[in-house]
């Protein structure tokens, strides 16, 4: 891994406390925040449209970038400004109708549910989760005998918002296409601090947002839509971008992934999510993840072993978000107690992950998610803090 004192000398945001969430919006590295400034700046001089001109080819380089981190072309990425806009954007473009099935994952997130309930609502068709095993992962067995040629979409989360586990996605991506079941990834948990290969996961479309685990900017992401079945989809809504009025009465929609983006965007967000890309391939991304992996592990075993903390982290494959629970203490209260000393870690309520900790009965859990610029140092300082709240 990179010498600590220059990942924290990158980001001055981890000065003076403990940042324990970047499952839910992490400190941007220096260049980030510099590249998006930048930009502004240059607008307020010249104008928005002269500023965005000047950078055409540093946008489609966000792209190029991304793609090299996923092993996908530039033309299979669709930029956005947040990762419930890509999931949404590809999953309202794929045709429903009366019977059609949509299958969920037992940990999916309340956004992604709530668009297929809406949507199976309308066209008549049906929402299903997918049974967990026994722990917690989706179980594929149940999917291997739920899929039939009614299965029209399967929606899988990489890594669940509300604890640490990692679903086993190519072995569950394969079941699905075993039917010619579309395959939608949430990544939003797992770009930036899990391997993403698209020729190894074989998803058919991947969202993601850029203020988590990539320590991009808030207001950015990601859809990656496999380059044949792009060609087949029309968005629910398009604009001068994403199509060419042809005619009176007539459009063309433009190729690849592009189709689901709009005109209108953050072009200072979208060149710092570019910086964050370019930042963690310069910084070698299989090392951050070695890091990001190691603090985990190491918040897990610790936590464990204070009488009265239960770790509440499921599955096989664990990954940087570590959940836990202190006895005698709401999720809520001991997240502002933390703060009140200078240390940043968020509460995963019921609402987010509805099916999963309803079968749980949890109404809530903190969630730590250390970086790959955490010290063990810091580390150190928030057990003590917890086991102190915990006597």
């Amino acid at each position: 891994m990179q010498n600590i004192a220059r990942l924290r000398a990158d980001t001055p945001g981890c000065e003076g406390r403990v940042f324990l969430d970047s499952a839910g919006s992490s400190l941007p590295p220096r260049i980030v925040v510099d590249t998006a400034i930048a930009h502004l700046n240059r607008e307020a001089e010249v104008g928005g449209y002269r500023a965005a001109n000047e950078r055409l080819d540093d946008l489609h380089a966000v792209k190029t970038a991304i793609g090299e981190l996923i092993n996908a072309d530039a033309a299979t990425i669709a930029l956005s400004d947040s990762a419930s806009r890509a999931w949404s954007d590809f999953f309202y473009s794929v045709p429903l109708g009366p019977d059609d099935r949509i299958l969920i994952s037992g940990s999916d997130y309340a956004s992604n549910a709530i668009a297929a309930l809406q949507r199976a609502r309308h066209a008549g068709a049906t929402v299903e989760p997918i049974p967990s095993d026994s722990s917690g992962q989706i179980d594929l067995d149940a999917l291997d005998a739920m899929v039939d040629e009614r299965v029209k979409l399967v929606s899988l989360v990489h890594v669940p918002s509300n604890g640490g586990l990692v679903n086993p996605v190519a072995e569950a991506a394969r079941i699905a296409h075993r039917v010619g079941a579309l395959v939608l990834l949430d990544a939003c948990q797992s770009a930036g601090q899990l391997p993403l290969d698209i020729a190894e996961l074989d998803v058919d479309a991947l969202s993601t947002t850029g203020r988590k685990w990539l320590r991009g900017p808030r207001g950015t992401g990601f859809l990656y839509v496999r380059p044949e079945l792009a060609a087949t989809l029309e968005p629910q809504r398009l604009d001068l971008h994403s199509a060419e009025w042809t005619g009176p009465d007539t459009y063309r929609l433009v190729d690849g992934a592009e189709r689901f983006e709009f005109w209108e965007c953050n072009v200072a967000a979208r060149l710092g999510l570019g910086a964050a890309v370019r930042y963690l391939l310069e910084l070698g991304p299989n090392q951050v993840y070695q890091a990001i992996a190691e603090r985990a592990e190491y918040l897990r075993k610790t936590l464990s072993e204070i009488g009265g903390v239960t770790v509440r982290d499921r599955g096989t494959q664990h990954a940087g978000i570590v959940s836990f629970t202190v006895d005698g203490h709401e999720p809520v209260d001991i997240r502002d107690r933390l703060a009140s000393a200078n240390i940043t870690v968020t509460v995963s309520h019921r609402g987010s992950t509805l099916l999963d900790m309803r079968a749980r009965d949890l109404n809530s859990v903190v969630r730590a998610s250390p970086h790959c610029f955490v010290s063990f140092e810091e580390l150190e300082r928030f057990i003590g803090a917890v086991a102190l709240l915990a006597s």
